[in-house]
């Protein structure tokens, strides 16, 4: 009967209303039911209750717990003295007994409570009839922390048991001991008042949960004459319930008693308040850009670091340990805010697997389109994929259940659960503009707003939430931004962030140590041609260039000459080239490609006859097992890559060349992958786009009015089935479909048997007849040639 109540509830709502439900709930609608009656039976189900009593918060929750506690309706002013008398600040002396249940007002949050939970559909019927939607109560154990009912409690002891425990308890009475025992439990406080004061202890251990606790020996037979202990004295009262053989339950009936008839204590009808530490708006904005500029950088610094070394893919997946760490102290970052800026460029599809069959991790193509946009685009793309990504970055260095290592870029590394946390995090931040909450604050208001996801787990991703949100750039000395406010409401972010972030500068400050200073945040290009032509020897404010012989022979191998090196710094020097720079480069440049390697295993080629002189004759390379071909060839056996690099060790500036004798350029951006599409920001799990909640809402009118509007199938007349001409059955059958009337026809089921059917004929075409068949309530395909004759009605 319920049921159907909530059903007709359901097809009661006005479209308006039900839009509001299948957008709080869009699992109720994928796929979406084909009539109303379908979207109740789902709204009933256990995993979609499951979902949506995480979601709410505690004090809506307490307004569910309460009605649940009840066997039926309840009236709302009923329920608002049930809340009343648990809202923190009642007077338990007084609750519920008196009428006064203290001064603790449950307006205007009781309303508010209520209309969410009917725009839920957890909660259905009048004000004068409030009762929980199906599935609901059994979904809920031990609502409030109470214990089963005392009919469910005792439903697993034998009759006979139950009949000596109501002799017992309620002597006199009449009826089964199930109902006896119940009924005295009702009323439980003469039963109580009977018990020994650690009785009573033992009870007040379990009044406000968890009912349940380990006894042993539970199921033992005692009476009240034969009790010693005082956890037999309450298992003789039934004022605990043996539930399996080493546990007990206290039944709900003696918890509600022992609370003074509440349901709660304490409750709190507003969000805990926030404490922490008061931050200027500016300043927070201002520090929060820096960090949101130095993220961007740090991903595009280790994305051009791997195009060059790109560190290999394990066999288990992931990033090694020993490539973390070289990682880290190449970008000179904390391991842990490494791992974050590895992880968010691959949720990016900025760096992915890739590179032949070991596998390296390599940037994508993505990389170079993304490279290119603005500063504030490229950070708000990052900034959202960390938001939605289900990869919890700081796990890594953990170990799981058999005691593994967790490495960066691993699959273990997911939680389904980490987008909604970061969502929930920031959106208690967005709560208290210009406040840096405390931590335990955070954790308290997030216990208050979802109480049912609860854990050790959730308070980790909070703590992890927290400090990416800083490193990230989304807050600034722990107060959410301007620009990650609009992050997290969907706002334009890059265009608030954009006159926040450093005007990049297109020139840098040579100076006659070999060093280059640039004053501030260099543009995309010329920071990229920094980084390949000098090594980076300090950052902060300014970056600290260095040039070296190693560093400008990096940039002549990827194709660069030497004059060009020195009109480029001459154009982006705000002070004029020093000498000794100009003297360095020069040099390299002269020196660099005398010397030639190719591969025989490999040889090296020379012009000068005495420079390959030299080489021979050097101790340092004898472990290159040379041999002399010809004056100016001398053949190796150990690999090209090799020879280069042992022959630079020895102070030499040789060339790779290919067979052809042409020099291999080595080029940065060179290494490239195809990676998997970038994380796509995820629809809220509590909210539906509105055109698609419309569309839904238009399907189910319709499958429902389609639903209502079914016949029942009726009975076909009695007598001989109608046989005649072919011919004069298909004239009938179309005089039918044009004048639109009902004909009873015969019909030769599989097997040969003649059949009376009642059809509305709809039209004929290939041999068949489409009609609405009556006397089986649907629309059928009849061969015309099992048709046996035609009779009107």
């Amino acid at each position: 009967m319920a049921t159907m109540e909530f059903t007709e509830w359901i097809r009661g709502r006005t479209d308006a209303q039900l839009r509001a439900l299948v957008s709080a709930r869009p699992e109720l609608i994928t796929p979406v039911p084909a009539h109303l009656e379908g979207l109740a039976s789902r709204a009933g189900s256990p995993s979609a209750i499951g979902r949506v009593l995480d979601r709410l918060d505690r004090f809506t929750l307490a307004v569910v717990e309460t009605l649940a506690v009840r066997d039926g309706p309840v009236t709302k002013d009923e329920l608002r003295e049930l809340i009343r008398a648990a809202l923190a600040g009642a007077d338990p002396a007084n609750a519920l007994a008196t009428g006064e249940a203290g001064s603790a007002d449950p307006e205007p949050a009781l309303s508010a409570a209520l209309d969410r939970l009917y725009d839920l559909a957890l909660v259905y019927g009048p004000d004068d009839a409030l009762d929980l939607g199906p599935g609901v109560r059994k979904l809920l154990d031990d609502p409030a922390g109470l214990g089963p009912r005392a009919v469910d409690a005792f439903r697993h002891h034998a009759p006979e048991q139950l009949d000596e425990m109501a002799d017992d308890v309620a002597p006199g009475t009449t009826g089964s001991g199930k109902e006896r025992l119940a009924a005295a439990l009702a009323r439980p406080a003469a039963l109580i008042e009977q018990v020994s004061p650690e009785a009573r202890g033992a009870l007040d251990q379990l009044v406000w949960g968890p009912p349940t606790g380990r006894v042993p020996n539970a199921r033992r037979e005692v009476s009240v004459a034969s009790a010693r202990s005082p956890i037999e004295e309450l298992l003789a009262r039934g004022l605990l319930a043996a539930t399996g053989e080493e546990t007990v339950a206290l039944p709900r009936e003696v918890g509600l008693h022992l609370r003074g008839g509440r349901v709660h204590r304490d409750l709190l009808a507003v969000p805990p308040p926030l404490e922490g530490a008061a931050r200027d708006p500016e300043l927070a904005d201002r520090t929060a850009a820096g960090q949101a500029f130095s993220f961007v950088r740090s991903v595009e610094e280790l994305c051009e670091r791997w195009s060059v070394e790109p560190p290999g893919v394990l066999r288990t997946g992931g990033l090694g340990v020993r490539d973390l760490k070289r990682t880290a102290g190449e970008l000179d970052l904390p391991e842990w805010v490494t791992a974050l800026v590895i992880e968010v460029a691959h949720a990016a599809g900025l760096v992915a697997a890739g590179g032949g069959v070991d596998g390296e991790w390599l940037p994508t193509s993505g990389y170079d389109l993304w490279r290119v946009r603005g500063t504030a685009d490229r950070w708000t793309a990052l900034a959202l994929t960390w938001l939605s990504m289900d990869r919890v970055p700081g796990l890594v260095g953990d170990r799981d259940e058999r005691d593994r290592p967790l490495n960066a870029l691993h699959a273990d590394l997911r939680r389904a659960s980490a987008p909604g946390i970061r969502a929930a995090t920031l959106g208690v931040l967005a709560s208290a503009p210009g406040l840096a909450p405390a931590r335990d604050a955070v954790l308290e208001r997030l216990a208050w707003e979802q109480p049912r996801r609860r854990g050790p787990l959730r308070e980790q991703l909070t703590d992890f939430a927290l400090r990416e949100a800083e490193q990230v750039g989304v807050t600034g000395l722990g107060a959410l931004s301007t620009h990650g406010r609009a992050l997290v409401e969907g706002g334009d972010a890059a265009s608030v962030l954009a006159p926040l972030l450093p005007e990049p500068v297109d020139h840098v400050l040579l100076q006659a140590d070999l060093t280059a200073v640039a004053p501030g945040p260099l543009t995309s290009e010329l920071n990229r041609w920094m980084t390949l032509t000098a090594d980076i020897e300090s950052k902060g404010g300014a970056t600290v260039y260095r040039f070296s012989e190693g560093s400008i022979r990096r940039a002549l191998d990827a194709g660069h000459g030497g004059e060009e090196l020195v009109s480029m710094l001459a154009r982006h020097s705000a002070t004029p080239v020093p000498q000794a720079l100009s003297y360095l480069v020069t040099d390299v440049a002269r020196r660099h490609g005398r010397i030639r390697v190719g591969t025989t295993s490999a040889y090296i080629r020379c012009d000068d006859p005495a420079l390959l002189d030299q080489i021979t004759a050097d101790r340092r390379s004898s472990a290159l097992r040379l041999r002399r071909l010809a004056p100016t060839v001398i053949a190796s056996r150990s690999p090209r890559a090799a020879l280069v690099d042992s022959l630079r060790a020895m102070g030499y500036a040789p060339v790779a060349e290919s067979l052809d004798g042409d020099v291999i350029i080595s080029q940065l951006e060179s290494r490239r992958t195809e990676g998997l599409a970038p994380v796509r920001a995820v629809a809220s799990p509590n909210g539906l786009d509105p055109e698609v909640a419309a569309a839904a809402v238009r399907a189910l009118r319709a499958g429902d009015a389609a639903h209502l509007a079914r016949r029942e199938p009726v009975d076909a007349p009695a007598g001989q089935v109608p046989r005649g001409p072919a011919t004069a059955t298909i004239s009938a059958l179309q005089e039918a479909i044009k004048q639109g009337v009902r004909v009873w026809i015969g019909y030769l089921d599989s097997q040969g048997n003649a059949t009376s059917r009642i059809l509305e004929p709809a039209r004929m075409e290939g041999g068949y007849l489409t009609a609405y068949d009556e006397t089986r309530a649907a629309v059928h395909r009849f061969a015309l040639h099992r048709i046996t004759g035609v009779s009107g009605l």
